[in-house]
């Protein structure tokens, strides 16, 4: 028996492959599918299931076309619908691969088709769970994604809590936790960095499995939840119907430019010009109102949280031979709208001698200077959390994550500085306000974790799981 988690960090995902006897099976596979028919080929194994825990809502999955290349069944819990070819699992119903068997069981509270899957050995015993957005390590899935009709987040965070004390909790403390996230995902609040763990060790540390009563559970699941990314919706939609596959996608968006051809597509089209290069680097010199996503952070999920439009026309410059990487991960999103990129990069655009534009990026103690030369405006774009938890005594809070909704309220002859928590976020931020007129954008090169040694008064700490119950 094999079993291997092949973890995503700038999705915080986890896919698994499992292997007995020349037969496999994977369990939410991301969009690009070569990783797992290589896997199973090296082996001399023929993926036989599919398995999807629920519908995803933070990214695409891979299914369709891990089915069409391999011939693998997909499997679903009770109540999915799906517009392809799919095989909805009874309760406890169990399936072979090889000497080990998958018994699925209803896990309700995160989706409705949630499900969790026991892979029981060739002995017969409970090795582990692959524990979707059911359970986490450290934290449980959200349940306000599948809110419909009369069904309220409460419903669901009941159903959760029946789920984990009915279905999970009475498995052996040995069986180990495969979840399908870790820290950093949306799909939770509070999740480990840890990609596993014991369910013996769980249930003494997760405050979710902690809970003793139904009403406790509700009230601790349910507080402090951000509102989801807008792509949430849109990803679970396009899980339940299916997209094109990737080798078109790649067709379409490796298409190399000149700096000519570039400018010209961007006019006609209105594409979004998305420069994925370090954020430090874009500050020296960028394509005006091009807007700086770096592809070292979070990508994926921060232009799922900001670029609204998922049919979007999108042109890249990124770092040359990172095209395709930046491609793939779009792709996992639901981004399959590239239509080209700069040939040789930003250096190619200077060499072409087009305009170019820049953004100010300061230090914490030249940002020190300023904010006590004179009354300046300062944006921390954090979390709400983060903010909640300690910030400077003049910013203001205006996340990242709702620019969208801050953005009229900016004057565009007003200077602002910006800073984040390192420094990733804040440029992001000073982009998007650049490309929509504003003139003066000043970063903090380095984020609060360097304004935390200058001398400017800061709010006192307060552990941020309380922040976000104020």
């Amino acid at each position: 028996m094999k079993i291997e988690q092949i973890y995503t960090g700038c999705l915080a995902e986890a896919a698994y492959y499992i292997e007995s006897n020349g037969e496999a099976a994977i369990i939410d596979p991301l969009r690009e599918v070569g990783t797992y028919l290589k896997k199973a080929e090296k082996a001399g194994a023929t993926i036989k299931y599919i398995f999807e825990t629920h519908f995803h809502a933070d990214f695409v999955s891979g299914h369709v076309d891990l089915a069409e290349k391999s011939g693998a069944e997909i499997i679903y819990g009770p109540t999915a619908k799906t517009e392809f070819k799919s095989y909805v699992a009874k309760d406890g119903e169990q399936f072979q691969i090889g000497n080990i068997t998958i018994t699925a069981l209803h896990t309700p509270g995160h989706t409705l088709e949630s499900t969790t899957y026991l892979l029981t050995d060739e002995n017969g015993k409970d090795h582990c769970i692959f524990s979707g957005d059911t359970l986490f390590i450290g934290d449980v899935g959200r349940p306000d994604l599948a809110q419909k009709g009369n069904l309220t987040m409460e419903d669901l965070a009941g159903m959760l809590f029946d789920s984990l004390n009915e279905k999970i909790k009475p498995l052996a403390d040995d069986v180990i936790v495969y979840p399908a996230h870790g820290a950093g995902s949306a799909c939770g609040k509070s999740m480990s960095k840890e990609t596993f763990d014991s369910l013996g060790h769980q249930k003494q540390v997760n405050y979710a499995l902690k809970a003793t009563t139904k009403a406790q559970f509700i009230e601790e699941v349910t507080d402090g939840i951000m509102p989801p990314p807008q792509y949430f919706a849109k990803n679970a939609a396009i899980n339940k119907g299916g997209v094109e596959s990737i080798d078109d996608v790649y067709e379409k968006g490796l298409n190399a430019l000149t700096p000519q051809a570039f400018e010209d597509l961007a006019n006609q089209t209105g594409a979004i010009m998305l420069d994925t290069r370090d954020p430090q680097v874009f500050a020296k010199g960028f394509i005006p109102n091009a807007i700086n996503i770096g592809l070292n952070g979070q990508f994926a999920p921060w232009v799922g949280a900001l670029i609204t439009d998922l049919q979007q026309p999108i042109l890249l410059i990124t770092d040359e031979g990172k095209e395709e990487e930046t491609i793939t991960r779009l792709t996992r999103v639901g981004y399959d709208s590239t239509i080209g990129y700069l040939d040789g990069g930003f250096e190619r655009w200077t060499e072409a001698g087009k305009e170019i534009d820049t953004i100010e990026s300061i230090s914490a103690d030249e940002f020190e200077i300023a904010s006590n030369s004179g009354e300046i405006i300062a944006l921390d774009v954090r979390k709400p959390g983060e903010y909640e938890s300690e910030h400077l005594e003049f910013t203001l809070s205006r996340p990242l994550d709702f620019i969208n909704d801050w953005t009229n309220e900016i004057d565009n002859k007003s200077t602002y500085y910006i800073h984040c928590a390192g420094g990733y976020r804040s440029m992001i931020a000073a982009s998007i306000l650049k490309s929509r007129g504003v003139e003066s954008v000043i970063d903090v090169a380095g984020g609060y974790g360097a304004i935390k040694n200058t001398n400017l008064k800061r709010t006192g700490f307060a552990c941020p799981s309380k922040a976000m119950k104020g």
